[in-house]
Parts: structure tokens; C-alpha cells; sequence
């Protein structure tokens, strides 16, 4: 069976990008699911950051920037202001994910607010960007428009902040190990191996029987 990596984000969290590229890698021939779970660091109606103002201005000068340029990704501050809240674009992940796309659409979300700088707050344009991925366009924004998945993102939120005890993002719940933060390639193939050796079934030969060989 497959072992079960959880992955808390949002999509205006710069960290969220970042960490995608070492999970990727750390994953990549093991037996391994990956799920991508909604995490909204300022729901609605809280007021979102403005990237003017001092404090996202400080933390990508002295975090962010930094540590992409050690990683080799391409990533900027995007100046849409203030930034959007993530609702909307978590209730399409929601259609996404029923359309089998939903890694699909977290990449293109991410990309598309921290590399292209656009409004993922606009419902125009997560149209436009889930269109890109294959999407049909007029369901999408149907879903959009009418909120056919608000309740299930209401849920998917209150078991991010309720029962898995989320606190910051990103959050990689890998087994029965949470790692929060950005973790190296090298430390999640550590702990993805470590949990995957807890899922092999312990043999106890205490009794008579017989082996492969034949002999008994």
C-alpha cells in the first residue's frame, strides 16, 4: 500500500512554492501518494498582506529571495495589492481534484501568482488558468460563480485547522511524522523511508514451518 505524504498550503505562501521542488524530488520512484490539502493562512474577511508594506518587503529581502537563489528557483514578490484571498482558487482545486487535475492545478496556481504575478483572487483569471491545464472553462467558472464547493472547502479547512492541527504552512504530513517548514530533499527521503518500513508486516517465526526451500 501505498504510503500517504499530506501537503498543507496556500497559495499565497512564498514557502509553499519553494517547497514543492525538494517533495518532488524526494518522492520520485517510491511508493508514495501525494495529497495536496487546502490551508488558508487569512480566510476572509481578514485582511490580507499588501506587498508595499514593510513587513513583505523585509521577510523576501531577508528569507525569501535568499533561499530561492540557494535552490535555483525563479520566484518575485507578485504586486498585486493587497493579496488575494485563496477561497475561490481552493473551491476550483476542489473541481480539480474531481477532474483528476488537482496537482496540476496547484503547480499552475503557484506559478501563476508567484512567477507571472496575477490575481488568483479573480475569478477571470483562475478561469484562464485552469482552461491551461485542460480544464473546461465554462464549468469552472459555473462552479466558481455559484459556489458549488464552498461547504466542501468549509470542511476540508476545518480538518486542516481542527483535526490535523495545522499551524503554518507548509506542512508535509508524511505517515505518522509531521514536518513543517521547508525540509531538504535528503530529509524527507529520510522520514518517507523511515514510515515506509513501518507499513512492511513483522514476521515472527516462533512456530514450526516451512521455508521457500522446501524444507520443513
Amino acid at each position: 500500500m501505498a504510503l500517504k505524504v499530506k501537503v498543507y498550503s496556500d497559495y499565497v505562501c512564498p514557502f509553499c512554492f519553494l517547497a514543492e521542488q525538494p517533495l518532488e524530488e524526494a518522492v520520485k520512484g517510491k511508493d508514495v501518494e501525494v495529497e495536496w490539502m487546502p490551508y488558508e493562512l487569512r480566510p476572509s474577511p481578514t485582511s490580507t498582506l499588501r506587498p508595499e508594506d514593510d513587513y513583505l518587503q523585509t521577510t523576501w529581502a531577508q528569507s525569501v529571495y535568499p533561499m530561492a537563489e540557494k535552490m535555483g528557483i525563479d520566484i518575485t514578490l507578485p504586486d498585486v495589492s493587497p493579496q488575494p484571498h485563496t477561497h475561490l482558487a481552493f473551491e476550483g482545486f476542489q473541481y480539480a481534484k474531481e477532474n483528476g487535475k488537482a496537482e496540476l492545478y496547484n503547480e499552475r496556481m503557484l506559478k501563476a501568482f508567484f512567477q507571472e504575478g496575477q490575481d488568483i483572487g479573480n475569478i477571470e483569471v483562475l478561469t484562464k488558468l485552469a482552461g491551461e491545464i485542460g480544464l473546461n472553462e465554462n464549468e469552472y467558472r459555473e462552479a466558481l460563480v455559484s459556489r458549488k464547493y464552498k461547504k466542501t472547502h468549509q470542511q476540508a479547512l476545518e480538518h486542516a485547522y481542527e483535526e490535523a492541527d495545522i499551524t503554518a504552512v507548509p506542512t508535509f504530513v508524511i505517515g505518522e511524522t509531521k514536518l513543517a517548514g521547508i525540509h531538504s530533499k535528503e530529509t524527507i527521503e529520510q522520514v518517507i523511508e523511515e514510515e515506509l518500513k513501518k507499513q512492511k508486516p513483522k514476521v515472527l517465526f516462533e512456530g514450526m514451518a516451512c521455508g521457500i526451500d522446501g524444507f520443513c
